[in-house]
């Protein structure tokens, strides 16, 4: 980074909007404003699921106790039940339709069977140094703003050894990258899971900017020949949240219909979204994000049981749209030339910030433990409703979770998300790791760090894993995983096998 004049002086040299954008961002104070109505709604998901933490018991109460029953009392029992038919038949009808109702509303389980990230060729391979020549020899670009773009990249996080295709606006290159990450990654899980493609039920394309006719959805349909019943969507326009949308949107889909596979893409190419101008807030994009992708199988079928890696737990979505400042602070537009880009705002740190403050305060309730939920709450209503001067009790989210994906979006959010969620730097290795290594890879890059804590062999029997990722209108999601049993690196085969010893740095 260098000494401290030579920040001073770079930041008195860049203009205003670089200036704002590139200083430290500080994520506003979780605790601080929580407001009870998240709270609230996190406890509506969780009391929503009671009736089945009611039935549960009361069916195995039930069920030892006739366990116990032998013959005699059987004889004992049927001798008055032969004089009252009624009681009888009544007793009998309350007990199938505790089991029915049981059977009827439970939700169904979703096990996540594998996942596959693609890991381009050596010929993609792109040092910041060759990416900069690069932008030079396009000659689309101003020595200030290659200068800008320079230091973006120094302090960005990404290392010498992410990948990126050469940009072009030509519609066919564009799909020919889009294809081949796709094709790549899809191609992989297959490999692993051995699902014939005909047993695919439900399929799930992301892809932000790039969204061609026919769509990305029916390029896998015609390319993999999948069934003709298959429901299948193209999420467009939802960036980098995009990944833990299409996870949700196929979980939903599961738990409606019965014995199916569901298949979910994430990608974003690079070919045709390289901005060309030269405003600075929309060349933020053309520094961080990468070449990548990632294939997704989810199952529904109570057979994958054994061989799946995970179970899908929980699922929060949290939209800030309403709110002007957070629909505008990531926004595709044209630059006074006409040349189309994503503007970053000045405000993007303090939506976040926002959307990340609803998102873990609904869900709170569901996942940490009762201790810490009561510690949080006394310390709230003591502070919102008696306006007491007492310092907010910071949940310990390490208690809920054993492993950590945030977005690898940048550097600096990272380190704003490190301080307010108060992880360590172990638990915000993935994340940086996979920025170092593979760049800001869109809504895939969760997938990169999963698939990093299993390469280390951290993941065991039990754990628990949040992924978290922001994007576009403005939105923060998080899922929660549970691992179903111990992944040995030494049987995987994933984008960090072969070098996962390098790291971290």
């Amino acid at each position: 980074m260098g000494d401290q004049r030579r920040v001073d002086y770079m930041r008195e040299e860049m203009p205003f909007t670089a200036r704002t954008l590139e200083r430290k961002p500080s994520l506003p104070n979780l605790l601080l404003s929580v407001r009870l109505k998240h709270v609230k709604l996190g406890y509506c998901y969780l009391i929503s699921n009671l009736r089945y933490l009611i039935i549960v018991p009361l069916l195995g109460v039930v069920s030892f106790h006739l366990s116990t029953v032998t013959i005699k009392d059987f004889d004992l029992l049927w001798g008055p039940f032969t004089f009252n038919f009624v009681a009888t038949v009544f007793c009998s009808a309350f007990f199938v339709f505790l089991g029915t109702l049981y059977c009827v509303t439970r939700p169904r389980k979703v096990y996540l069977v594998n996942f596959a990230c693609y890991k381009p060729g050596p010929e993609f391979m792109c040092s910041r140094e060759h990416y900069m020549e690069k932008c030079r020899r396009s000659g689309k670009f101003n020595e200030q703003n290659l200068a800008f773009m320079e230091k973006i990249l120094e302090r960005s996080g990404l290392g010498q050894k992410t990948y990126a295709a050469e940009p072009n606006a030509c519609l066919a290159e564009a799909r020919k990258e889009a294809e081949m990450v796709i094709f790549g990654a899809i191609d992989q899980l297959l490999a692993k899971t051995g699902v014939r493609t005909k047993d695919i039920g439900i399929l799930v394309v992301n892809c932000s900017l790039f969204c061609p006719t026919p769509s990305l959805s029916a390029t896998v349909v015609n390319h993999y020949k999948l069934r003709g019943n298959i429901l299948s969507y193209t999420l467009g326009g939802m960036g980098c949240s995009a990944g833990l949308i299409s996870i949700d949107l196929a979980k939903q889909l599961l738990q409606v219909l019965g014995n199916t596979y569901a298949l979910v893409v994430s990608m974003e190419p690079m070919t045709p979204n390289l901005y060309s101008g030269n405003n600075e807030s929309m060349l933020m994009t053309n520094c961080l994000f990468r070449m990548g992708g990632a294939a997704i199988l989810l199952s529904n079928k109570t057979s994958d049981h054994g061989r799946s890696k995970y179970q899908l737990i929980h699922s929060v979505r949290t939209h800030k749209g309403a709110d002007d400042k957070s629909y505008g602070c990531i926004f595709q537009q044209e630059d006074e030339e006409k040349k189309v880009g994503v503007a970053l705002s000045r405000d993007i740190v303090g939506v976040a910030g926002e959307a990340l403050k609803t998102n873990i305060t609904t869900l709170g309730p569901l996942v940490l433990p009762a201790s810490e939920q009561f510690m949080f709450l006394v310390s709230l209503l003591a502070k919102k409703e008696f306006d007491l001067e007492i310092k907010p009790y910071i949940p310990n989210f390490k208690l809920a979770f054993e492993h950590f994906c945030i977005h690898a979006g940048g550097k600096a959010v990272l380190n704003a998300m490190e301080k307010n969620l108060e992880l360590t730097q172990w638990h915000l290795e993935p994340s940086r790791m996979t920025l170092h290594r593979f760049g800001n890879t869109s809504s895939s890059s969760l997938w990169y760090e999963l698939a990093y804590s299993e390469a280390k062999g951290r993941i065991r029997k039990g754990d628990r894993i949040l992924q978290i990722a922001f994007g576009s209108g403005f939105k923060c999601n998080s899922i929660v995983f549970r691992a179903l049993r111990f992944i040995d690196p030494a049987k995987e085969k994933n984008p960090w096998t072969d070098e996962i010893d390098e790291f971290p740095v």
